[in-house]
């Protein structure tokens, strides 16, 4: 489609305040020029031919105007042009404190306050729900730009991995896009918004004289948008994204008396913003052949948005105050020098492989011809390239099975068809075989499910299985097979094997099962384990026992909510439950160390062990060294010229071992303390992961078999009881709580405006998770230990596991 050339729309939004210079800036009768008049500084003297009025000529004056005027105004044209394949584009710019992120975003206190960012995500989801063709897919992108370093304000929330790839500007044919952000797709405006607010809290911001919450950051907010039309059969497809720039503001450090690290972000952004009007001043001028949109992060990334292929409307903010003139009068500059870029801006139209596919098809039937000819010529008349027909399939299938019986030894390959067919068969004869030695273990044994536990826990409770899960009598006939094949061995015989009572071992389960394995395998208790011969005489009774238990195992249990049981379980077993599965990362934590505090202590004596021995060895040199000394002073000492005693070689090296072993000895009694230490501290934390451990079996075993059935869906995830925030005996009487009411207020009693629902319910989803967060931090702080260093060699902090 040919691109038709668009000026970028300018909009001033004049920021209201109570002391608004009606003497310095008069607005147009029509609403879109805006004129600046300011007196002749009387100082200067007479002679003072200083320009002190201007007047700027806009799309539009936006001044005491609400936030959905300012939408319809600025946002609602570009954002239905981007449901139709446009590109779009709107960018808020000014000094700092002009009120662009309000303009952008807007206040979340209040439905009404919301800014473009919102209504813009409302107004496409509202369309994609009136739409039946196209179908609408809608995924959401949040880059900030902090002190020219690009950061993914999504990249807390769970998404594809991309969170730790390095992330950069990438140029390519399409356009440009950051390589490393994350893209999420989202089904409903309220999870738009939830990844909105999420990014709201990652971004950077900061308090000075002229704004309180300043953005230190540029900020990208964009939708992308892919139609698809499911009527026509060329299978078009329409791609289009809304860039939502919310640029930090331009500050004069002579009035914001910033100083430091605010001092600094301070110096990134105007530079920034500098590169991005020496862009603009490029742009306008159509003699220049280069524009350096590489100068920095953000105008590279701003690339489409200025001069390409998109749709864009600038929006400078201002204050009306007398004091900030100066940064009113370079706003207007900027936009009036925006106004002068021209873009091109064009549908965004791709074609499925439809008509690829049909191409294709048609090539596969000219290749298909050539082949029937090239085989004709070599007199291979009989090949078929075309799908196989029943009667072939029931030949390849009766080749097969010839196969398998070893009645003929090859089977003779004609094409591709057939050896797909008879891979085919080979699974299918695989799987029948499957079914056949399912079906035999289950004439002679009872199938249990290892998540069924209450029925485990009747067999423990009869003793059919242990608390392990395994078979008490398979362990009791490998205990008994072991004391006998050790008394056979001391008495010097050997034990025949018991064919009668092996063959349905190695028949039926072959080697020793668990119940804690996917399907586990139960003998009838009153049987035991019967030789073959003994099944045959006691046909009736197993058939009768084994057809009463696979009744209730064949019973369907229901996929929404597991059956409670009659009588709450008893602890032993519901404790073997929770470990695998509410408790099993409280479970993990506590074996890890459990585990470190063994190796601690093994590390220990064995340190212990080598001190002790090197003691020992200094005491015997102690000793040697004393003999030598006394047989030296008995046969008289030998000086020389300076009248130092002259030793012996021997005597010399053990006084260098003496010293060695000294040094050594330290070294040992030095990591010998710090390992006590460190085993020390390590008993501690297994003990508390202990006590959490069972505090936590505690509460979930109330909660799961102790409170009643109506009670039940408040403490189900989601709900608005999180387990073990309440005690039990107060579960019994909980009553609607304040939180309750206003959530089914939201419902029921916004009657004059619906569509605010998916508002208010992300905005609690974020409170909610402030708060969380907020509480979780605290603890951290409160139970956060100090590290410990290795003492083995590698000076690396230990890596215990803290209980949260």
């Amino acid at each position: 489609m040919d691109a038709v050339e668009k000026r970028v729309h300018t909009f001033v939004r004049v920021k209201p305040t109570a002391d608004f210079a009606q003497d310095m800036i008069k607005f147009g009768p029509d609403n879109k020029t805006i004129d600046i008049y300011i007196k002749k500084d009387a100082r200067k003297g007479v002679v003072n031919n200083t320009q002190t009025d201007w007047s700027f000529r806009l799309d539009g004056v936006l001044h005491n105007t609400s936030q959905e005027l300012a939408y319809e105004t600025v946002a609602k044209k570009l954002v239905s042009e981007a449901l139709i394949g446009y590109n779009g584009t709107i960018m808020c710019y000014g000094q700092t404190g002009a009120g662009k992120t309000y303009t952008m975003t807007g206040a979340t206190a209040e439905y009404k306050h919301r800014g473009i960012i919102p209504r813009a995500i409302q107004q496409v989801f509202k369309a994609a729900a009136h739409s039946v063709d196209p179908f609408l897919t809608v995924r959401i992108s949040y880059l900030e730009i902090y002190n020219e370093t690009l950061f993914d304000l999504l990249a807390t929330v769970a998404s594809n991995g991309t969170s730790d790839m390095q992330m950069a500007v990438v140029d390519c044919p399409q356009g440009v896009y950051v390589k490393g952000l994350s893209v999420h797709a989202v089904s409903h405006e309220e999870d738009a918004l939830n990844l909105l607010f999420e990014g709201e809290t990652n971004r950077v911001i900061t308090e000075h004289t002229l704004n309180k919450n300043s953005s230190r950051s540029h900020c990208i907010f964009t939708i992308y948008i892919e139609s698809r039309f499911r009527v026509f059969s060329d299978g078009k497809c329409v791609n289009s994204k809304i860039n939502l720039i919310d640029l930090a503001g331009s500050e004069r450090l002579s009035k914001t008396g910033s100083e430091g690290q605010v001092l600094k972000e301070a110096t990134f952004i105007n530079k920034s913003l500098s590169f991005l009007e020496q862009i603009v001043i490029a742009l306008a001028d159509p003699k220049r052949d280069h524009i350096p949109f590489r100068q920095s992060k953000l105008t590279h990334v701003l690339k489409d948005s200025l001069g390409g292929n998109c749709n864009t409307v600038l929006v400078a903010n201002i204050c009306g105050e007398a004091v900030h003139v100066e940064e009113t009068l370079s706003s207007l500059r900027f936009a009036t020098r925006m106004k002068w870029i021209t873009t091109e801006p064009v549908i965004n139209e791709t074609y499925d492989p439809e008509g690829t596919v049909k191409a294709l098809e048609k090539e596969i039937f000219l290749l298909k011809q050539e082949l029937a000819r090239h085989n004709s010529l070599i007199n291979r008349s009989l090949v078929n390239y075309d799908p196989l027909t029943n009667v072939q399939i029931a030949e390849i299938k009766s080749q097969v099975h010839k196969y398998l019986t070893g009645d003929i030894d090859e089977i003779d390959i004609v094409n591709i068809r057939q050896v797909q067919e008879v891979f085919k068969e080979f699974k299918l004869v695989v799987s029948q075989q499957e079914h056949e030695v399912e079906a035999r273990l289950r004439s002679k044994y009872a199938l249990i499910d290892k998540n069924d536990f209450v029925t485990i826990a009747a067999l423990q409770k009869e003793g059919v299985v242990d608390v392990g899960g395994h078979l008490a009598e398979e362990e009791e006939e490998q205990a008994s097979r072991t004391r006998t094949a050790s008394f056979s061995s001391r008495q010097g015989g050997k034990r025949k094997p018991r064919k009668g009572s092996e063959q349905p071992k190695k028949e039926g389960i072959g080697n020793s099962l668990s119940v804690r394995d996917l399907v586990g395998i139960l003998p009838s208790k009153s049987q035991g384990r019967v030789s073959t011969k003994d099944l045959d005489v006691k046909e009736g009774a197993r058939n009768q026992d084994t057809a009463s238990v696979e009744a209730e195992l064949s019973q369907p249990a229901p996929v929404e909510v597991p059956q409670r049981p009659s009588s709450p379980p008893s602890k032993l077993v519901a404790f073997e439950q929770f470990k695998e599965e509410g408790g099993s990362e409280i479970n993990r934590i506590f074996k890890e160390n459990k585990s470190i505090l063994l190796a601690r202590k093994r590390r220990s004596s064995a340190v212990a062990q080598r001190v002790n021995f090197i003691k020992r060895e200094i005491e015997s040199i102690r000793k040697t060294l004393e003999a030598q000394k006394q047989e030296r002073w008995q046969q008289g000492e030998y000086v020389d010229d300076k009248g130092q005693i002259i030793i012996d070689e021997e005597e010399f090296s053990l006084i260098m071992k003496l010293k060695d072993l000294k040094e050594e000895y330290r070294s040992g009694y030095t990591e010998l303390q710090d390992l006590k230490a460190e085993i020390q501290y390590c008993q501690h934390l297994v003990d508390q992961c202990r006590n959490k451990l069972i505090s936590e079996f505690e509460i979930w075993y109330s909660e799961s078999f102790l409170i009643p059935k109506d009670m039940q869906e408040a403490l189900k995830p989601g709900g608005n009881i999180r387990p073990g925030m309440i005690p039990i005996n107060r579960v019994m009487c909980l009553e609607e709580d304040e939180q309750e009411r206003f959530e089914r207020m939201q419902e029921t009693a916004l009657p004059a405006c619906p569509a605010s629902v998916s508002f208010y319910k992300a905005k609690m989803k974020m409170d909610q998770k402030h708060t969380y967060t907020r509480t979780m931090s605290s603890l951290q702080k409160m139970r956060k230990k100090p590290g410990l260093v290795t003492a083995a060699g590698k000076n690396k902090p230990l890596s215990f596991l803290h209980v949260v």
